[in-house]
């Protein structure tokens, strides 16, 4: 599994021109699964985007993840992130999970962040989805299982 997570100020995501998910201050996560992914890497990385302590203190240090803070999450599937770029010109997507396999697991991966009281808005699985990020920071990590 791996996430593209970045801390931003403000985001939304569109489908069609409808705007279907739409966060404050908080992360957008750029969600990517592969074929060997579990509930074992689901859990692993919500654990670790819940508790990532991104934000700034009184001291401009960060010491705060998105719960201590009260930040919201929109969270994004993305296949692409497992595009292999390696050969030709075109991008290889064989690591990517397919769909009947990627969409439960994206499912459980937001309801384990709900569990933890963090307020998650998505996209929707498979659209062709416009999303407009205002990155703070700029900060922007991978966090892989």
């Amino acid at each position: 599994m791996r996430v593209v997570v970045q801390k931003a100020k403000a985001s939304s995501v569109s489908v069609n021109g409808e705007v279907v998910g739409k966060i404050e201050r908080g992360l957008v996560l750029l969600v990517g699964i592969t074929h060997e992914d579990t509930i074992k890497d689901v859990e692993f990385v919500a654990d670790k985007v819940a508790n990532l302590r991104i934000f700034e203190d009184e001291e401009g240090k960060m010491n705060y993840s998105v719960q201590d803070t009260k930040g919201q999450i929109l969270s994004i599937s993305q296949f692409t992130l497992y595009g292999d770029c390696r050969k030709g010109r075109r991008p290889n997507f064989m690591a990517a999970a397919r769909p009947e396999a990627a969409e439960p697991l994206y499912e459980q991966f937001n309801e384990m962040l709900r569990s933890k009281g963090l307020h998650v808005e998505t996209g929707r699985f498979g659209a062709m989805m416009d999303v407009q990020i205002h990155n703070h920071g700029p900060v922007t990590l991978i966090v892989e299982s």
